[in-house]
């Protein structure tokens, strides 16, 4: 009957469309745009012919309901990102030189203030030692001329001479020191060596191969946003961080969205921190999550069982009517749409029973069993 119907209805429109010397490109659209309408007449008069039907024993339609309950529904801005470790430094030279020794090994921790590799520094040491003596020399005479000058014995030019010469080497020293300090690497946090890219006798230059510490105590996620979200992301909202490689989920929140725009890519910066886990490296590529809406007492429904019409998206649902189950067609309005469902914000209440398999070939008003 359904089939009859729909070659009856091509073939009205193909009469009161198709006149001769008509462009077939024309028609065409025409039969196009018919489409919708005609499609909802069928719907009409099969529901038409069905309470019309007098036949017996025809059997209800088979179909699985499931009764509807209020959950939460939450809509995500999905990124690219990576792990990386809040402290993650590469200590290198301060100062051109040879690489005298190294102090720690890959996999190592390391506290703050330890000494991870040494320059040669003889030559340093060597100078020191001979201002300090040049230091002590100076002293001496000059406690001899301030006990004359305290005499009124001698000038006032030797006095303050002796008095200069003290506090020039005084200050050298002090410069000695500071470059020796410079020929040594030091760790300038608390956690993991994590490379070693010097060796003994390399010759060591600065901003170049060092020693990379990595405290894996403080990692976090980070991306880029496009700069269209920049009104709905800031900081503190709920994010997932999912690490596909090591089936990793990891619920928290953004600690930082950045307020600049970078003029280039037109994306600003996020970060989430992250808990510590032995599992999380650093350079991990991740999917961010970031909710930039969500309802608590919404009704969702699978986009699956969601159909449309010509001027309305509806769903199946089974209601009791004269004594007999039947499928009642319910227009819908959806609002936001994630992870193949909808929010339905009209149309659905809490204990409504909606069709979930077998809605394909209903009509309002069918039988139904389940």
């Amino acid at each position: 009957m359904k089939k009859a119907l729909i070659y009856v209805f091509a073939l009205i429109t193909l009469a009161s469309c198709g006149s001769k010397g008509e462009d077939p490109k024309a028609e065409l659209a025409k039969l196009k745009k018919e489409r919708s309408a005609l499609d909802e007449k069928i719907k009409t008069l099969e529901a038409e012919i069905a309470k019309n039907d007098t036949s017996k024993g025809k059997a209800p339609e088979l179909v699985a309901v499931t009764e509807i309950q209020p959950a939460t529904f939450t809509h995500y801005i999905e990124i690219q990102g990576k792990i990386d470790a809040d402290e993650n430094v590469l200590v290198t030279p301060q100062m051109p030189g040879i690489i005298q020794a190294v102090y720690v090994t890959t996999g190592q921790s390391v506290s703050k203030g330890q000494l991870l590799a040494e320059m040669d520094n003889d030559a340093m040491r060597k100078n020191i030692e001979t201002l300090e003596s040049q230091l002590s020399f100076a002293n001496e005479l000059y406690k001899k001329q301030k006990a004359l000058w305290d005499q009124k014995i001698g000038s006032e030019v030797q006095y303050l001479s002796a008095k200069n010469n003290v506090e020039t080497l005084e200050k050298s020293i002090a410069a000695a020191r500071e470059q020796l300090t410079m020929s040594k690497l030091v760790s300038p946090i608390t956690g993991m060596v994590d490379a070693v890219d010097i060796k003994v006798g390399q010759i060591g230059s600065p901003g170049f191969q060092g020693i990379r510490i990595v405290n894996m105590s403080s990692l976090k996620a980070k991306g880029e946003v496009s700069e269209s979200h920049s009104a709905i992301v800031s900081a503190g909202d709920d994010t997932k961080v999912i690490l596909s490689d090591i089936d990793r989920t990891i619920d928290t929140k953004l600690t930082f969205a950045s307020k600049v725009i970078n003029p280039s890519s037109r994306t600003f910066s996020i970060e989430a921190k992250l808990p510590s886990d032995a599992a999380l490296k650093p350079n991990m590529i991740a999917v961010i999550k970031i909710a930039d809406y969500q309802a608590n007492e919404a009704m969702v429904v699978d986009l699956n069982m969601i159909q449309r019409s010509a001027d309305a998206s509806y769903v199946y649902v089974a209601e009791d009517k004269g004594g007999k189950t039947v499928a009642v067609r319910r227009t819908v309005t959806i609002g936001q749409i994630y992870g193949g469902n909808a929010e339905i914000t009209s149309g659905l209440m809490k204990g409504d029973k909606l069709v979930t398999a077998g809605y394909q070939n209903l009509i309002d008003g069918q039988a139904i069993v389940f």
